[in-house]
């Protein structure tokens, strides 16, 4: 069982995670890459990341492992698309439906139970998500859209291995995602200009917003259920347009500012609950 000093940990772990999950939308719309040539670059510097982390990485790659690194590859590529193909905003609402499949998949998967405090959270969650981005939404962009419910299918799927390999070593399935990545994005990467601001850029995202991240969330996601960390978790989306917002002055709308007032009332009662709960009664209160 895991002590709650433990879980306390694990919660701002996930909250740091959110926190620098969400700097990825003020870089990208500053730096002239292509998306293929962001995954490259910053999958290489990740990997190198994740090896210095994991020490010796482990190369005897299971089914189940490979399948979390390929959903983790998938969750990046079909975002960034889906984000072309429609508005920003829906890719990011539909993207954020994962706790939908993490609540479906993780009982048949993991055995672990939603709990009346993660009903209540969901709700309040989608209903300010909808809020923050209801303006935006739209019925257009097809594909796009169906992108980005295949990048929040993928992103549930990731979440949930990582969490049946809390055993062993989360990390390695995000490792084993940048090699992948690094070999799919960097063709397009010898395309681009490499100067000095998008070199910058690039070692950001793979230091801190992919590498020290996943990092954090490897290890957070031993003591925290799957459901409680993707709800965390949606603390990203409203974060993301608040560093647009102090550095290009992209300001919220009304609606926008109630919505993200709900998400983070509920993502906070959500933390402090798994925060002050024991995993033991956490996985069968």
């Amino acid at each position: 069982m895991t002590s709650t000093s433990t879980r306390r940990q694990a919660v701002l772990f996930l909250v740091l995670t959110a926190t620098l999950w969400s700097t990825s939308g003020l870089w990208i719309k500053v730096i002239s890459w292509s998306p293929l040539a962001i995954l490259g670059g910053r999958s290489l510097v990740a990997m190198i990341v994740m090896w210095v982390y994991l020490r010796k990485p482990n190369f005897r790659v299971t089914g189940l492992q490979l399948l979390g690194a390929v959903c983790y590859v998938l969750t990046q590529v079909s975002f960034v698309w889906a984000t072309k193909l429609t508005t920003a905003a829906n890719a990011i609402f539909l993207q954020y439906a994962s706790p939908v499949y993490v609540v479906i998949l993780g009982y048949f998967f993991l055995k672990e139970r939603p709990h009346k405090s993660d009903w209540v959270a969901m709700g309040v969650i989608f209903s300010g998500l909808f809020l923050f981005f209801g303006d935006q939404l739209s019925l257009d962009g097809f594909w796009g859209n169906i992108l980005a419910i295949v990048s929040g299918m993928t992103f549930s799927v990731v979440m949930l291995i990582m969490r049946g390999q809390r055993d062993n070593s989360p990390a390695n399935i995000i490792f084993i995602g940048n090699i992948i990545g690094l070999l799919v994005g960097m063709p397009f990467v010898l395309k681009e200009t490499i100067n000095l601001p998008n070199l910058g850029i690039i070692l950001y995202l793979g230091t801190f917003q992919i590498g020290l991240s996943f990092i954090l969330y490897s290890i957070a996601v031993r003591h925290v259920r799957a459901l409680e960390s993707n709800l965390i978790l949606t603390l990203e989306p409203i974060l993301n347009p608040v560093w647009v917002f102090l550095v290009i002055g992209e300001r919220p709308g009304p609606l926008a500012l109630i919505g993200s007032a709900l998400v983070i009332g509920a993502v906070t009662y959500r933390a402090y609950v798994s925060a002050s709960t024991p995993e033991f009664e956490a996985a069968h209160g």
